[in-house]
């Protein structure tokens, strides 16, 4: 972790090199005076510990370090050099627990210092823009220090950090599309107004037709493979109840009422929700202990009677589909919550640092459930095993998800004194 961050400081100071602000220790701390930059700068940090993070717990890498002399505890040893390192440590879902403990911190640090920013001339916002060497060096330094943190009860009590802090990024995530996909639309609807809106109109009706047929084809795959006649209650429920708020949400959004008071609402947004829905809603599925309910992939496809894929004991797989779609939504979620433009008044902030660094420590917590596949660990072993307070949490985000989607199409309504834009 400490090499590859290295790496990526010395690619910060030779871009600084480039820049006309004056900097300290051979241009390693620049300022920047652009939002956007900053954000991206930020999201790079945790985008760095993600990819580190994704390597440590690849399949075999403990048995490479071993393989240098001396590194490992208990490995073949350099004559005179006592054997300090743990490998057990440093690989697996226990390095993912450590790595994203350490980013959490880091982030949710920069957050209480930058509470209560409300303009560019607070001495904290050069702090937020520039100093990117030294808070390289405070990052690296908490990343060396969480490794030595003892075993104990570490991991059981961070998952459960885990579990809560991953249930807000879900919300967050939701937010962010809805934003997202009010924006496209807004755009898109635009561009039609102004140009060929028979072309325009017609992308629109193809990305929201795409969604329903993807979310309609998800529903009839979880009721064939993660349901069974005489089994697996809670999946129907979980599947039934959300392709009902699905449509409910679908139709409140095209209401005369709604679009009267909200003219950019439609099926665009609704349809991307659902799918969304559907993909938190497999992921729940994919989380249950019941291996009758919860096929893997690897299963379906190759038609084994094995549930999961052959794997060592208490080994962490979350390179299957559900694991590799959650990270593909987190970097889309993380990069567009890095560019989107802020409403904020130019005499302040163009967008609010503390809350900023907020979403990225609850990204920290959600990369962290994501590639340990939401997996509880076992103090009393080495053990990473399935449990249902996942699937539950998961759940439960997609319904608190409609929800907050459904009050987005009716607050005006019910509001209609209150400035909703």
């Amino acid at each position: 972790m400490g090499a590859c961050m290295a790496l990526f400081s010395l690619a910060s100071c030779a871009s600084c090199l480039c820049g006309s602000a004056p900097c300290l220790l051979c241009g390693c701390c620049p300022s920047s005076s652009n939002s956007t930059v900053t954000r991206l700068v930020f999201s790079c940090f945790l985008l760095l510990g993600t990819l580190v993070s994704v390597i440590m717990i690849l399949p075999g890498m403990e048995t490479h370090l071993k393989k240098i002399p001396g590194f490992c505890q208990g490995g073949s040893s350099i004559p005179g050099v006592e054997n300090q390192v743990d490998c057990d440590v440093i690989v697996g879902y226990k390095s993912v627990y450590r790595l994203c403990f350490a980013m959490a911190c880091f982030f949710f640090l920069f957050s209480a210092i930058m509470l209560r920013v409300r303009t560019s001339r607070d001495p904290r916002a050069a702090v937020q823009n520039g100093f990117w060497f030294f808070k390289f060096l405070v990052l690296i330094g908490i990343t060396v220090g969480a490794f030595f943190i003892p075993d104990g009860t570490f991991h059981t009590v961070w998952f459960y950090f885990g579990v809560v802090g991953s249930f807000i990024f879900i919300l967050i995530q939701l937010i962010l599309l809805i934003d997202f996909a009010h924006s496209w639309n807004q755009a898109w609807v635009m561009n039609a107004e102004e140009g060929n809106h028979k072309c325009w109109y017609a992308g629109l009706l193809s990305f929201t037709l795409l969604h329903y047929v993807l979310s309609f084809a998800a529903v009839v795959l979880f009721y064939l493979y993660y349901t069974q006649p005489h089994d697996c209650t809670e999946h129907k429920v979980f599947i039934s109840l959300n392709l009902i708020l699905s449509v409910i949400i679908s139709i409140v959004s095209i209401l005369p009422k709604v679009q009267e008071s909200q003219p950019q609402s439609g099926l665009l947004q609704a349809s991307l929700i659902t799918l969304y829905t559907m993909y938190v809603t497999w992921s729940a599925m994919t989380s249950n202990p019941n291996i009758k309910c919860n096929p893997s992939l690897l299963s379906l496809v190759t038609n084994s009677s094995s549930p999961f894929p052959t794997s060592a004991p208490g080994q962490v797989q979350w390179w299957d589909a559900q694991g590799i779609v959650g990270l593909v939504i987190f970097l889309f979620c993380t990069l567009y919550a890095s560019i989107r433009s802020s409403n904020n008044r130019q005499d302040g902030v163009t967008y609010s640092y503390s809350f900023f660094h907020f979403h990225l420590f609850l990204a920290s917590l959600y990369i962290m459930m994501t590639l340990t596949n939401w997996y509880k660990p076992d103090s009393s072993s080495q053990l990473m095993l399935s449990c249902m307070p996942a699937v539950w949490v998961k759940i439960s985000s997609s319904w608190l998800g409609l929800g907050l989607y459904l009050w987005t199409l009716v607050a005006p309504l019910i509001l209609p004194n209150r400035d909703f834009s």
